[in-house]
């Protein structure tokens, strides 16, 4: 004899069958949303002024430094004159001039000489040499030349970023508590030198079961979290991974979502200088989410 099913107990399994229904485009259409930010992060990595085509870090002698493919100058170059010019860094203060009787690219303007630091306006002074561009950067209070290479082997090597896959449930909302006064928070990077970033406030929130409390550095009108969990060093890059966040809302809330957490340069390229995480950002939990560290 048939089994008899009650209307209640049909009511009950068509909403269960609608609930799915209508949760399941809004988990693939965030899913879709995660990959296509991370096809982006990949994209800008590839790019020609992208994170791969640091080839050099030069850190300046006071006085001239050198510049050029002869082995006989203080920074020697894959390819270009074997005397392109000089690095003159004076009392905090960085021009590039080219040999006598010659001219130096500097934003594409031919020029006898030029100042690159501290720059003037908002265009950063660049040398270009062929496929290679040269300019300042600095490190803690120590300045540097950058170098970036077009043709780059690392470039020409990379082998694609790896990932954990997309769970929803570390995109956490969490409550933002501001300090009393903005604050210099100090970090030091992997080369040792210390660097100094402001913080407006931290985010109060809970992973994995974990009451957790992050300081927030204040970037470009966003939060940024330099962080670090029981992941790092295993399936994750061990000095620190980075993640943005929108500001708080009027409520005092942000979304937290370590599906974009990603590495910092260092953990691809050994000509960069990323800052480490600040103690209390070192957390007792594994965030199995975001990106994977990087294998060659």
């Amino acid at each position: 004899m048939p089994m008899k099913t009650s209307l209640p107990t049909i009511f009950l399994g068509v909403l269960a069958l609608l609930l799915v229904s209508c949760e399941q485009p809004v988990t693939q259409d965030y899913a879709a949303e995660i990959e296509a930010w991370r096809a982006g992060r990949e994209a800008n990595l590839k790019a020609d002024d992208g994170w791969l085509t640091l080839a050099g870090l030069f850190f300046l002698n006071e006085g001239d430094n050198s510049f050029g493919s002869s082995p006989l100058n203080d920074i020697v170059l894959r390819t270009g004159p074997a005397q392109a010019g000089v690095f003159t860094l004076r009392d905090g203060v960085v021009t590039a001039r080219a040999p006598a009787g010659e001219t130096l690219s500097v934003n594409g303007r031919n020029v006898d000489a030029a100042r690159l630091w501290p720059r003037e306006g908002d265009a950063r002074p660049m040398v270009a040499v062929g496929p290679l561009t040269l300019y300042v950067h600095y490190s803690g209070a120590r300045l540097a030349i950058r170098l970036r290479d077009r043709d780059s082997s690392l470039r020409q090597r990379f082998t694609g970023l790896r990932w954990f896959p997309v769970d929803e449930s570390f995109r956490v909302r969490g409550r933002y508590v501001p300090h009393d006064q903005p604050r210099t928070v100090e970090l030091s990077n992997i080369l040792g030198d210390v660097e100094r970033a402001r913080s407006s406030g931290s985010v109060v929130l809970t992973v994995g079961g974990e009451d957790l409390r992050m300081t927030a550095l204040d970037q470009g009108g966003r939060l940024w979290f330099i962080f670090r969990d029981l992941t790092s060093g295993r399936e994750t890059y061990s000095a620190a991974r980075f993640l943005y966040a929108d500001v708080p809302d009027e409520d005092g809330y942000t979304t937290v979502d370590f599906n974009r957490a990603y590495n910092p340069p260092c953990a691809i390229n050994l000509y960069t200088t990323c800052p480490l995480p600040p103690r209390e950002n070192r957390l007792p939990v594994r965030i199995e989410a975001g990106e994977l560290d990087y294998k060659p």
